[in-house]
């Protein structure tokens, strides 16, 4: 049954470890796993992995040698200082040309400084991206990988033969880019998913405040919606978790706290977006709804303080759920179109070529956020490889301009009720913002040049040059620098 050397070796077997290592045998190729723990080992070998092309060792020298050259060892650990540990332990087993990979959700910073780090030691380092949860694991995930490009080539058939396929049978799986870039485009995914999860449980707590619709009720409405332009993973999985009962029969996700986690992947989108000057409100909004939702004790004691407005619809219940799903419709497009702004200006800044119509692709199949909508982008990008920003290409122009009116519907009425919609309003914020020729930003300008001497740009003069006003007749002439951080 097994060939004298392993294909892959997989270090790490929690439940996606576990899932991709049974999704390679299942491919035809033998793997070797390793954990801390022999018991986990044997756990795995004498369970799941019975009578499949697996081996299993806690030692890592057993586990190079058991490996045919160039050698390819996948980390599934917990990001940071864990996935230095193991480089550091593997190393001096390795030689030229060896390639590590770490699939764990790692810092782009930390994936860049180690393909650095490794290339000066002949070792070709891969972070990759790899998301669908335990069933994309096992089933097909979508896996972005980047690094050492010398790597590809020895790592390609593996990982797009286990990565998943969409309906004409292109794989979600290709080449993102050098260094970091594969890990900066799966936390740009993670950052979409984040903004995904929190527009659609405003819309269903909206429906909860102004309807009060049953879970059960609202399973059926998300089930419609999966029928129409929002078909999607996340909304498929809503229809199901809202029909799910408790040991009582009641439902389940009337006993869950209202207070949610976070692994630190969407903060580090938006830390990103700060660093390249990119307006990444909704998903910013999101992550911030996190924070407030685990401040839940201070909530509870601050709804017997703080009196909002009651609750008063005299509208038609039908007509505002169809509102609802359009609002929802617009505000995932302007999702989707701040995370690929902000690849698009970390690929300029980090001098990536960025297949955006490719990445589009590996989201369409076994992540997260694989959706039916993600074909158009994938079409946006092909048609027009350097748009600079999705609303702009025709399809989405016009399918945003036909949504925004209900948007605005759904912003206005839950604002007059009380109800949060930090992401849907952040949403309908960038685009009046994105669509204004003139901002207010001329005011804050005079502001900040009347208190600091700041300078400012004028309409009527070339773009780059910079004047300072002696606003109240008691400053000088002096100017501080001209600069943007």
């Amino acid at each position: 049954m097994f060939k004298k050397k392993s294909d892959i070796a997989l270090v790490g077997i929690a439940v996606m470890g576990e899932n991709l290592a049974l999704n390679m045998a299942d491919k035809g190729y033998q793997v070797i796993v390793s954990s801390r723990k022999q018991d986990t080992v044997d756990r795995f070998l004498n369970g799941r992995a019975k009578d499949k092309p697996i081996r299993g060792t806690t030692d890592m020298e057993t586990l190079v040698n058991d490996l045919a050259k160039p050698r390819k060892i996948l980390l599934m650990i917990k990001a940071g200082k864990p996935v230095d540990m193991v480089i550091e332990k593997l190393l001096p087993l390795l030689d030229d040309g060896d390639i590590i990979i770490d699939g764990g959700n790692s810092n782009y910073e930390d994936t860049t400084r180690r393909t650095r780090y490794l290339a000066e030691k002949g070792i070709h380092f891969v972070g990759t991206g790899v998301s669908g949860g335990e069933e994309g694991a096992l089933t097909g995930p979508s896996i972005m990988p980047g690094g050492a490009k010398a790597a590809w080539p020895h790592i390609k058939e593996i990982f797009q033969a286990i990565a998943a396929k969409v309906e004409n049978g292109e794989v979600c799986c290709d080449w993102v880019g050098p260094e970091g870039a594969g890990h900066f485009v799966k936390m740009v995914h993670n950052g979409i998913e984040y903004g995904d999860m929190q527009l659609i449980s405003e819309a269903y707590f909206t429906m909860r405040r102004l309807f009060d619709l049953s879970p059960d009720a609202l399973g059926d409405i998300f089930a419609q919606w999966n029928e129409t332009e929002l078909d999607s993973y996340l909304i498929e999985i809503t229809a199901e978790i809202l029909k799910v009962k408790d040991e009582d029969g009641t439902p389940l996700i009337d006993k869950i706290l209202d207070k949610a986690g976070q692994k630190g992947t969407g903060k580090w989108t938006v830390v990103a977006s700060l660093d390249h000057g990119i307006p990444l409100s909704l998903i910013g909004e999101s992550v911030f709804a996190r924070f407030l939702s685990a401040l839940k004790d201070e909530r509870v004691s601050a709804s017997k303080v703080l009196k909002g407005t009651p609750i008063r619809f005299d509208g038609d219940k039908d007509t505002f759920i169809e509102h609802l799903r359009k609002a929802l419709y617009a505000a995932k497009i302007i999702s989707y179109t701040q995370g690929y702004q902000l690849m698009r200006q970390a690929a300029i800044s980090n001098a990536w070529d960025l297949n955006y119509g490719g990445i589009a692709l590996m989201w369409r199949g076994g992540c997260i956020i694989r959706s039916k909508f993600l074909a158009d982008i994938k079409k946006a990008y092909d048609n027009n490889p350097t748009l600079k920003n999705l609303l702009l290409d025709p399809f989405f122009t016009k399918t945003i301009e036909s949504m925004i009116p209900s948007l605005r519907e759904v912003v206005s009425t839950c604002a007059l009720n009380g109800i949060p919609t930090p992401a849907m309003s952040a949403a309908l914020s960038y685009f009046d913002g994105y669509r204004t020729g003139t901002l207010p930003a001329h005011l804050l300008q005079a502001q900040r040049d009347y208190f600091g001497a700041h300078t400012y740009e004028r309409v009527d003069k070339p773009r780059g040059e910079f004047f300072h006003t002696n606003w109240t007749g008691k400053g000088g002439k002096t100017s501080s620098t001209s600069y943007d951080a």
